[in-house]
């Protein structure tokens, strides 16, 4: 395994979209075009429904392990015009579709969610539903913070359809906390998940990450063993992405030397995994564990698990719309990234404009590719049809596979492949495999995290 771990460990993307977004032709993209893309992907089921991100960038203090786009402030005045913004902008997008859509998924992810008041949040949904129409069992959620995480926001949330919420853990050594500046005491984590299952929540998750500063294989032992006996519905146990030279100072309060090496990762991330096994939970996806009883492992089971900018999903819907600064929506068809400056989305917003800044509209191969690569995320297998066997460079992913397959990391049948056990760990680089953008354009400098 050290041998495969040395050969796999390059930079790579987490595949939260395909095309992955440094390769968007940004040229050939417009706003005319992604609301066209929305329009289609809307009429063609719209019993279907729709998922919608909201991004909630403020926080009041900086994570130095954080990778989102956030604003560090301590002014809660931004809360109420930035929601109201939010709800406009709703609304340019319920002009659009012209009629009231299906609302099947709402995730309110950050920043940190939870430095908004209970009441401003509630405000928040209740005005996108106004909107819209609830589906039969709607799956809402949110990113809690333990440390700000109230009863008063869970209840307010919980009053709006919410039955989902995800905690940040991260680590529980304290050395560790010191160095991504999380200090976040277990009783925090342990109050909000308490609270969450008297007051009627049906899925509690917590992130765990390793390959944090400073963390040693007995941390992460030791945060899964705590983390066991609240014994949360799924879990996300995901490697820290150390990518100074694209999230600017953030991550640069401590040096290279400081973060475990790679073998050093894959041995916490093969120890973490054998805990939470043995714990009862199972695998889903990437980085994902869930009890057998939740319905993240349910719906791997039944093959609708779906991945998109919002993480993993029991549900697909082909259109996500984002809303907020920074958001990405989904059209199936199409992405598009809205202006990230809060003042810029503000501004945009407040002249009824869409305030999309970039995006990317798929071309026939970019869908096929694109589905290859969500069945090997979501279900760890995929096969082709013969006329997909016919688009440019198809012959140089079948040699791809060919040397995964030879390290025994897949098999491969007459038109499927299958990720084997040993395989699953390297499911970023079986992933890229398929990546033919990747393959006809090898970035100049580093744009990726490392896949292990």
């Amino acid at each position: 395994m050290c041998e495969l771990v040395q050969k796999y460990n390059v930079p790579g993307p987490r595949y939260t979209s395909y095309p992955t977004v440094p390769y968007w032709d940004l040229e050939s993209f417009s706003g005319k075009l992604w609301k066209a893309s929305i329009l289609k992907a809307f009429k063609e089921n719209p019993e279907e429904g729709i998922s919608i991100y909201i991004h909630l960038p403020f926080c009041e203090s900086m994570c130095t392990f954080c990778g989102c786009h956030k604003r560090i402030t301590k002014r809660h005045e931004l809360e109420l015009p930035y929601i109201k913004t939010v709800l406009k902008e709703w609304q340019l997008y319920c002009t659009l579709l012209g009629s009231k859509p299906i609302i099947k998924e709402i995730h309110l992810g950050g920043g940190t969610p939870t430095f908004f008041s209970p009441e401003h949040l509630k405000m928040l949904v209740k005005g996108i539903l106004r909107l819209g129409k609830k589906a039969k069992n709607p799956e809402f959620s949110f990113e809690g913070h333990p440390n700000n995480t109230t009863k008063e926001h869970l209840q307010a949330l919980f009053d709006v359809g919410f039955r989902r919420v995800c905690l940040g853990v991260q680590d529980y050594n304290e050395t560790v906390q010191k160095a991504i500046n999380r200090i976040q005491p277990f009783e925090n984590v342990k109050k909000v998940t308490e609270w969450a299952r008297e007051m009627g929540y049906t899925s509690v998750g917590h992130d765990i990450i390793y390959g944090l500063p400073f963390q040693t294989i007995d941390d992460v032992k030791e945060t899964i063993l705590k983390t066991n006996t609240l014994k949360p519905d799924r879990i996300a146990f995901y490697s820290y992405a150390h990518v100074p030279w694209l999230k600017g100072n953030g991550q640069r309060g401590y040096k290279e030397a400081d973060l475990p090496t790679s073998n050093e990762k894959k041995n916490q991330y093969e120890l973490g995994k054998r805990m939470l096994s043995d714990f009862g939970y199972k695998d889903v996806g990437m980085d994902h564990f869930a009890l057998s009883t939740d319905s993240l492992f349910s719906a791997m089971v039944n093959g609708t698990l779906h991945r998109n900018f919002m993480g993993y999903t029991s549900s697909k819907t082909k259109l996500m719309i984002g809303l907020g600064a920074s958001s990405i929506g989904d059209s199936w068809y199409g992405f598009a990234q809205n202006v990230k400056s809060v003042e810029e989305y503000e501004h945009l917003v407040s002249h009824s404009v869409i305030p999309i800044f970039k995006g990317h509209i798929l071309t026939k191969e970019d869908q096929i590719i694109r589905k290859h690569i969500l069945n090997l995320m979501c279900q760890f297998e995929t096969s082709w049809e013969l006329g997909e066997t016919r688009i440019n460079d198809f012959q140089k992913i079948i040699e791809n596979l060919s040397e995964l397959e030879s390290d025994g990391l897949v098999q491969i049948g007459a038109n499927q492949i299958k990720v084997t056990k040993k395989g699953r760990p390297f499911i970023r680089n079986i992933s890229m495999a398929f990546d033919l953008k990747l393959y006809r354009k090898k970035p100049e400098t580093r744009l990726f995290s490392m896949t292990v």
